[in-house]
């Protein structure tokens, strides 16, 4: 009860206090009040739990978290939240399943019964009513009347017939999408997704479409019905396109190194009061994570491979991981990255340290340059984890 009554004088909502959990573990100082209201029925834990301002925990069914980043006027409506980040004015309906390796960036948000696992969505990016949608990226948008969507009952199929999930999708990517000035992606409801697939800018999906091969021409419209029927012999551990998921595979970890320094050079330029230093760590921290996890899923599937009777791969993989490893210890090209952040901080001095029109306000030239430093980032990656298993 003590803890409760700290909570309250810190100015945090809780209507019935009687109703809620709070574990020994959380750091009262990690929650804040002005605004903030958690409900009847909820339960928070985890030492790293950060909650800012204005957030509602709650509001429609009880809440379970455990290590979340909870960013300023955030909703989370109803459901089960680990390890995930969200950042100013994300959302959340009730019976959300919310687990490792989730980031939802600036106002990107989930309608009800959506489940999300080694997911980020970049700002404005909506996802609809029961969803799943584990293993993925996407971006799109420029603010929230033109965003990015999922529609409702859409899957994205990330466990393949060899039980292995080296199936991360990207829908978009991190070196334009961050610039937040593409052309919004739209998945029309009750279709899916079957990973690992990458899609560009533009791309609209017909409701019932499934999805199985890249589109990386912008701006088209696909639509598709049931897959043509049919009944092959099948033996778990023999890969068709091994190469083709390998390269999607290491594009994807690409990317999420791209992200990784996005956060470390860019938007710590914005911490301040709204955005703190505990966020941006939570940032980090995920990202790290989510490369973790691309990594020993590629690795596992090298290992099935090699039961399947093809062991290149897997004797390639220390090498291809390390070199990967290594590669995500560099920033890039330098001149790039400095030029960019010069732009950056300028436009900061004037606009303050409102992340999304800063980065909207920069002029077209010092995006470009942002987005090529970030794919030089991607593209070094690639090239040094191919050289692994040429």
């Amino acid at each position: 009860m003590e803890i409760l009554n700290q909570l309250l004088r810190r100015d945090v909502r809780m209507p019935a206090t009687a109703g809620i959990e709070i574990g020994p573990e959380v750091d009262v100082e990690r929650i804040a009040g002005e605004g903030t209201v958690v409900h009847s029925g909820c339960r928070i834990f985890g030492e790293r739990t950060l909650i800012l301002p204005g957030a509602r925990i709650g509001a429609e069914a009880p809440v379970t978290m455990e290590n979340c980043y909870v960013g300023a006027n955030v909703e989370l409506k109803g459901g089960y939240f680990k390890d995930a980040v969200f950042l100013t004015g994300a959302g959340c309906g009730s019976g959300a399943h919310v687990r490792e390796g989730t980031i939802l960036e600036e106002y990107a948000s989930i309608a009800h019964t959506v489940g999300l696992k080694q997911t980020i969505l970049f700002p404005f990016v909506t996802l609809g009513s029961l969803i799943n949608f584990c293993d993925c990226l996407m971006a799109g948008g420029t603010g929230r009347k033109d965003h990015s969507e999922v529609g409702s009952s859409y899957i994205h199929f990330n466990f393949t017939p060899n039980q292995d999930k080296a199936t991360p999708s990207l829908i978009g990517d991190v070196p334009r999408g961050v610039m937040l000035n593409q052309r919004p992606i739209f998945l029309g409801g009750q279709g899916g997704v079957v990973g690992p697939v990458r899609l560009n800018y533009g791309i609209t999906a017909a409701a019932g479409t499934i999805l199985r091969k890249d589109e990386l021409r912008p701006d088209r419209l696909i639509f598709g019905g049931a897959l043509r029927g049919g009944n092959i012999e099948f033996r778990p551990g023999r890969y068709s396109g091994a190469s083709r998921i390998i390269k999607k595979n290491l594009i994807y970890i690409g990317n999420l190194l791209a992200l990784k320094y996005w956060y470390r050079e860019v938007r710590v330029l914005f911490v301040g009061v709204e955005f703190p230093q505990e966020l941006l760590d939570g940032l980090l921290r995920t990202v790290q994570a989510a490369i973790g996890e691309r990594l020993q899923r590629l690795g596992e599937m090298g290992e099935k491979m090699k039961g399947g009777g093809d062991s290149t791969f897997a004797a390639a993989w220390p090498v291809l991981e390390e070199r990967l490893i290594r590669q995500g210890e560099r920033a890039g090209e330098l001149r790039l990255l400095d030029s960019f952040k010069e732009n950056v901080s300028a436009t900061i001095a004037r606009e303050g340290k409102d992340y999304i029109r800063t980065i909207q306000a920069l002029n077209v030239e010092a995006a470009e340059r942002g987005t090529a430093w970030l794919q030089g980032i991607v593209d070094e990656a690639v090239a040094a984890a191919f050289k692994a298993v040429e």
